[in-house]
């Protein structure tokens, strides 16, 4: 690990842990894990009997808005379960900074005949937007913007961590 990485990557290893430890966390995870079971119920549920009841093409959209829905909620939930193994111990701060661990940006969602979808469906999609937006902002605080505060590390605790590197910890 170069000098110039160590600052942004001990930024962002406490904010990792700091929010994993969060009750921002905790409410954040239950909110998640409901909205996932809440969708599966309905989907597996009314949201059955309500495709049914739709014509051909707007069945079509709904079938479309239900894998978009289910997959956003996928990703909130996968992001979840990574901070919670971080809380937990299961997982290492610095293994859930890797890339392949962010959540990933969304296609823009305009979906057709919304009038014509039901309300159950609608009111879950609305809801996971605005969950998903929620976590992609705290995301993006978590990683994006710790990233760019590298630019802006002070020279003092720069010079600091350098004597550490140099003498050990007890520096």
């Amino acid at each position: 690990m170069s000098e110039s990485t160590a600052p942004t990557l001990n930024l962002r290893l406490h904010v990792v842990r700091d929010f994993a430890s969060s009750d921002l966390f905790d409410r954040t995870f239950k909110e998640g894990m409901a909205l996932v079971e809440e969708t599966a119920a309905y989907l597996d549920g009314d949201g059955r009997r309500d495709s049914r009841l739709l014509s051909r093409e707007d069945a079509l959209v709904y079938a479309g808005e239900s894998m978009r829905l289910t997959t956003r909620l996928m990703q909130i939930a996968s992001w979840l379960l990574v901070q919670r193994a971080v809380r937990e111990g299961d997982m290492e701060a610095s293994d859930a900074c890797d890339d392949k661990y962010r959540i990933a940006p969304l296609a823009a969602d305009a979906f057709a005949a919304q009038q014509a979808l039901p309300s159950g469906l609608l009111h879950l999609l609305d809801r996971s937007n605005r969950l998903y937006d929620r976590i992609s902002h705290m995301d993006k605080r978590m990683f994006v913007d710790a990233e760019a505060q590298e630019v802006v590390v002070n020279p003092v605790i720069s010079q600091f961590q350098r004597l550490q590197s140099a003498f050990g910890a007890e520096a």
